[in-house]
């Protein structure tokens, strides 16, 4: 379907790949990974012909139309909503232009009758009279509502047009479709919708996602960018990263039997078929369980942080008591009356369809902002650690990451240099890095430094708003792990399925009428019936 063959990129003297071979078959969808700056972002460009390689080619077969999900959400600003879905389609959208103007033409003779009969065929052969009806069925699976379709593309918000670029990239059934993190500013929603239609989608996919869920969803095969070569692996991300992990651990067995290991092994595939067999995907999960295979499985160059939050003092029963806060910004209601009690244990995922509810929430827990009204009182037990999704106010000086990270050490001990340099290890900042300045860090490496910063404090309640913002898939790995086994309490937000499934053991959602709260894990809040309808209510 498409074959890349001998790629080689090089931007000055940093390869990013060297001799790149590899093909993309139909039916399967393919997850590119590697970490920050590894060049997926550059393959998929590559792959799209937006960028010339150094060296080698990239061949889609004869007949084959490939499909790009939009970056630039200004590009179709003045062309209607439903026709801008139908650009996905250029080979269609360029035919019934010509139609249009055939028939549109004020002297319309017998040769243009002619003509546009020719043309009429192969329209319908394309599926043209069907084309609109589908372009809006699409847009309204997406939650793009019958009365925006013929607005023009400037008059939607920003997440309304992503939904748009996303029903153009899907329309007319790509043969080869290539998204780059198509879940940003979706909701939990439509990323589910997404999944469905993905995972039983029966042509080339290849994708670039940070987000895990995401990708066990839809990926029959990984794609791994790893010292500029990539190798491919069937299986989804989780597949990849466990048997990963495994290989690695085996490698460090040197005493263990080879026999042994084998047998470890098919075990490990044995027990992970068993449970992707039972996921809702039907088409995906058969296409990935007839693949996995032992030779598969390698262990990884990859680094992870080690992320690890302890508490100085456990905390007693009651953490914290909300009652009936407020708050509005700009005439619009982020919440309203909403009542709270937080116990020791609790891992809270905070919900709410407004994007600044939450940190808005947070800040007034923190003392930074004021709630139009009602109060809350935090146990005199507990310690508070905060990661807020703005962090540059942290890293507006020129110290160095030593120096930074020093201003927040409590203890004499803590200020010493040997103790800073093994927080700022375990963050992957080794040697020459940890004496960085501050204010040149990437928006992963800030978060990486804040990190350390909570560490260091000990909390005994970690509050978190969108802690995947920035990540790589390494950091944001590790730092699930680090909060699954953290035995204090946390009230985090998150766009990321995979984190608010494993983490939270209650959901929290703050409405501009009132609270939900329920005991559940976020995949049963998300599909439970009642819960669905009193949401619509509450937003009503």
């Amino acid at each position: 379907m498409l074959t890349v063959s001998n790629l080689s990129v090089q931007f000055g003297k940093r390869v990013l790949f060297d001799e790149v071979n590899t093909i993309f078959t139909q039916g399967n969808c393919y997850g590119i990974i590697g970490a920050n700056g590894a060049g997926k972002s550059t393959f998929l460009k590559i792959l799209a012909g937006d960028i010339d390689p150094t060296s080698g080619s990239i061949s889609l077969e004869k007949g084959k139309r490939m499909s790009v999900l939009s970056q630039d959400h200004f590009a179709f600003d003045e062309f209607p909503v439903l026709e801008t879905v139908m650009m996905g389609n250029k080979p269609l959208f360029n035919l019934k232009k010509q139609l249009d103007e055939i028939y549109a033409k004020p002297d319309f003779s017998e040769e243009d009758g002619v003509k546009a009969g020719e043309l009429g065929v192969d329209f319908e052969e394309m599926g043209g009279w069907v084309a609109e009806s589908e372009a809006g069925s699409l847009l309204s699976s997406l939650g793009i509502k019958d009365d925006k379709h013929n607005l023009l593309m400037k008059d939607l918000d920003g997440k309304a047009k992503v939904r748009v670029l996303m029903a153009q990239a899907l329309f007319g059934n790509p043969d080869v479709l290539i998204m780059d993190e198509p879940t940003n500013d979706l909701d939990f929603e439509t990323i589910g919708w997404l999944e469905n239609f993905l995972a039983n989608y029966d042509n080339t996919v290849i994708v670039v996602s940070h987000d895990r869920h995401f990708l066990d969803a839809v990926c029959t095969n990984i794609s791994d960018i790893d010292y500029n070569k990539m190798n491919q692996y069937s299986g989804n991300y989780t597949f990849w990263y466990e048997s990963s992990q495994l290989a690695a651990k085996q490698r460090a067995q040197q005493n263990k039997k080879a026999e042994e290991k084998k047998k470890e092994l098919e075990e490990f595939i044995r027990r992970f078929s068993a449970n992707v067999a039972k996921s809702k995907q039907a088409t995906s999960r058969k296409k990935m369980i007839e693949k996995l295979n032992i030779a598969d499985i390698k262990p990884s160059s990859r680094r992870y942080p080690a992320i690890i939050f302890e508490q100085e003092r456990e905390a007693g029963n009651q953490i914290l008591h909300v009652e009936k806060l407020s708050k509005s910004i700009d005439g619009e209601v982020l919440f309203d009356k909403i009542d709270i009690n937080l116990t020791k244990g609790d891992k809270v995922v905070l919900l709410s369809k407004a994007s600044r509810a939450a940190t808005a929430f947070y800040e007034i827990l923190t003392g930074s902002e004021k709630p139009d009204s009602g109060d809350y009182k935090w146990g005199v037990t507990t310690t508070q650690a905060y990661l807020p999704v703005e962090n540059s106010k942290f890293f507006d000086n020129d110290l160095s990451l030593v120096d930074w990270l020093r201003q927040y050490a409590k203890t004499e001990e803590e200020r010493e240099e040997v103790n800073i340099r093994g927080f700022l290890g375990k963050m992957i900042f080794s040697g020459e890095e940890a004496l960085k300045q501050s204010s040149v860090l990437s928006g992963g490496e800030k978060v990486r430094c804040m990190l350390s910063r909570m560490m260091m404090t000990r909390a005994n309640v970690l509050m978190i708003d969108e802690p995947t913002n920035h990540l790589d898939l390494e950091s944001i790995q590790a730092f699930n792990n680090a909060l699954k086994n953290y035995k204090g309490t946390i009230i985090f937000s998150t766009h990321d399925h995979e984190f608010a499934q494993t983490v939270a053991n209650r959901i929290i959602e703050i409405t501009p009428n009132g609270v939900i709260d329920r005991y559940m894990s976020f995949d049963e809040y998300l599909e439970n019936e009642k819960i669905k309808e009193l949401r619509k209510k509450m937003y009503a």
